[in-house]
């Protein structure tokens, strides 16, 4: 159900999340987040000077890899628009999440990792939310290789009391 109708107002912001989950083909898994802020209006920026309406002001993009077990095999950060000089030069710290897993603990290895100075705070934001899609993207893969593999069906008749 939609929301109910809004008074007469004015757009000003938009902030845009896409996230996808791929399967690749050498076993390993894609998650990727793009994020982006537009404004509604121009405004003056000190970095880029004046930012036309509808240019982004953030434009930025994540790329995690997982192994079925939801270990960070690589990231890679990217930055296309930035609202200051020194944002750039942050997408590359991000690599200090390859051999975290994702699951309890996820959020305080991305804080203690990136937190505050050490990581941006747009891309850090997308962390917990490629957590969700990189689950919603694998698991449904990974159960249905396990229920094809003879091992894991026994476990799950033994488990369910069909012995």
């Amino acid at each position: 159900m939609p929301l109910s109708k809004a008074v007469m107002r004015t757009a000003l912001h938009r902030r845009s999340i896409i996230c996808e989950g791929y399967e690749r083909e050498d076993g390993l898994w894609d998650i990727e987040a793009r994020m982006e802020d537009i404004k509604h209006y121009s405004f003056n920026n000190k970095f880029r000077g004046t930012v036309a309406p509808g240019v982004p002001l953030h434009e930025m993009y994540l790329r995690l890899t997982l192994d079925d077990d939801f270990v960070v095999q690589d990231i890679e950060a990217q930055m296309d628009h930035i609202p200051f000089d020194s944002c750039g030069d942050i997408a590359v710290d991000y690599r200090k999440l390859v051999g975290v897993k994702i699951g309890i603990g996820w959020r305080r290895a991305i804080n203690q990792r990136l937190g505050g100075k050490l990581g941006c705070t747009h891309l850090t934001e997308l962390l917990p939310v490629m957590a969700t899609v990189s689950f919603q993207t694998m698991m449904p893969i990974i159960m249905k290789r396990r229920a094809r593999t003879p091992r894991h069906r026994a476990k799950r008749r033994i488990k369910a009391g069909h012995w």
